[in-house]
């Protein structure tokens, strides 16, 4: 799978703000949320599901992999994704090695797997 997606019990602001306390823990932070249900809408769309996306980045793992290979760039920051679906609150990424394979570089595959555990024990803790 592509992703890594989990369900919660709580509502889209309990999750977010979660999400961004576990972040801090890692020495994750958001760069940028936006709301594309709120973005649809101003343009006149029909979307009745709340859809964030939230970019994250850790400076100090940015630094990391850009040394290695500045095409890495292109995958970041890494995006997070808090909506609901039928009701339920999900929460949601790309699993970074998913597209870190595309590099074909073994360090780099290193690097993101390391960030990916990390990334998803912040989701886990924000069930």
């Amino acid at each position: 799978m592509f992703d890594y997606t989990v369900e919660t019990s709580k509502n889209i602001s309990e999750a977010i703000y979660s999400l961004e306390e576990n972040l801090k823990e890692e020495k994750f932070g958001v760069l940028w949320m936006f709301d594309i249900k709120d973005k649809l809408q101003e343009k006149g769309l029909e979307f009745e599901s709340d859809y964030k996306v939230l970019e994250v980045c850790n400076p100090h793992e940015a630094q990391r992999v850009l040394k290695e290979n500045l095409l890495v760039g292109y995958f970041l920051p890494c995006k997070m994704i808090v909506y609901t679906d039928q009701g339920k609150t999900k929460i949601g990424m790309p699993r970074p090695t998913a597209l870190i394979n595309l590099a074909n570089n073994e360090e780099i595959k290193k690097l993101a797997q390391d960030i990916e555990v990390r990334l998803i024990s912040c989701i886990n803790k924000s069930i």
